[in-house]
């Protein structure tokens, strides 16, 4: 079973199956999983913390010799050098999300990395094919974490975008199994992004509170922060906490995550804010990583076989 397009080309993947780069979750023990499950996994340099983040890119070349990438957040950017830091580490893809695409893009291509850049609009997709890159991330508001305070689903945004741009894109913000990615498929793109999902893995770091709520929500479980607030919005899975914020705007909505490592592994749902996606409502289960990434692969292909034989030519 194989879906072949410029994405598994251009990222040397079986599968085009991204894994996002969740802030702490996003490491070795959950990336190595994705890239030998034949999708692509991807280390996150959201936390900060760039030395854990280059032990974790030795730990995945113990633990795979697939293909896999690196994220800069280029918002939570703290080392000037961080392309040094990419460079150095031999890895060979690149997201970048949250800026200007146009800040690193020029100098990771010259160091002869492929780059994608994750984007909320159509302005914010030709902006980023203007700055060079490789391919786009295009990420409606369903997706959990932070997004664009002016939200646009992924049923409009991601026809929009593959309608305006020649680059391969690979579509985030709603996609956890094969009818979600057949969808994307006809809506214009070579690949799919699965953050949710991966989170509730058995492989993901998660704590098992967290996993456990994901797949007890509802479709309706979560919430859209800081329309309107100072930064960025953001989606979460609805809690006591989250709740409160729903119709407030804190004056620094990065404060509600001081405790974060005590939610992500610690499993104090209470204690930051839950980044969740809407798909939340349509995960009902954890389960391993290859078992979610080859039955996403089996049913888009039965899908995608089932909409020939029942739409294909009457002639």
């Amino acid at each position: 079973m194989a879906l072949r397009n410029r994405v598994t080309e251009m990222l040397g993947i079986t599968h085009p199956i991204v894994q996002a780069p969740m802030g702490w979750i996003a490491r070795a023990q959950l990336a190595s999983a994705v890239s030998n499950a034949g999708g692509m996994g991807i280390i996150e340099t959201s936390s900060g913390k760039l030395d854990e983040v280059r032990e974790e890119i030795r730990r995945m070349r113990e633990l795979t010799d697939r293909p896999f990438g690196v994220n800069i957040a280029l918002t939570y950017v703290r080392d000037p050098d961080i392309v040094k830091f990419v460079v150095d580490q031999g890895v060979r893809f690149v997201t970048t999300s949250a800026g200007d695409p146009a800040r690193y893009c020029a100098d990771l291509k010259s160091h002869g990395l492929t780059v994608f850049h994750v984007v909320p609009t159509l302005k914010g997709a030709l902006k980023a094919v203007a700055a060079g890159v490789d391919g786009l991330i295009v990420e409606g508001a369903e997706g959990g974490g932070f997004k664009n305070q002016r939200d646009v689903s992924s049923m409009v945004l991601l026809p929009l975008v593959c309608s305006q741009v020649k680059v391969p894109v690979i579509a985030a913000g709603g996609f956890s199994d094969g009818v979600s990615m057949a969808a994307a498929l006809a809506l214009g793109a070579e690949g799919v992004q699965m953050g949710t999902r991966m989170l509730t893995a058995a492989e993901s770091p998660a704590h098992g509170n967290w996993k456990d709520a994901i797949v007890r929500a509802e479709e309706t479980d979560t919430v859209f922060l800081n329309r309107g607030g100072n930064g960025p919005a953001l989606r979460a899975l609805r809690t006591a906490r989250t709740s409160r914020l729903e119709f407030a705007n804190p004056p620094n909505m990065r404060d509600e995550f001081a405790g974060v490592l005590d939610l992500y592994f610690g499993g104090d749902m209470e204690a930051a804010v839950p980044l969740t996606g809407q798909v939340c409502g349509r995960i009902d289960a954890v389960r391993p990583v290859r078992e979610i990434i080859e039955q996403t692969i089996a049913d888009c292909e039965a899908v995608i076989a089932s909409l020939a034989a029942r739409y294909g030519s009457t002639g």
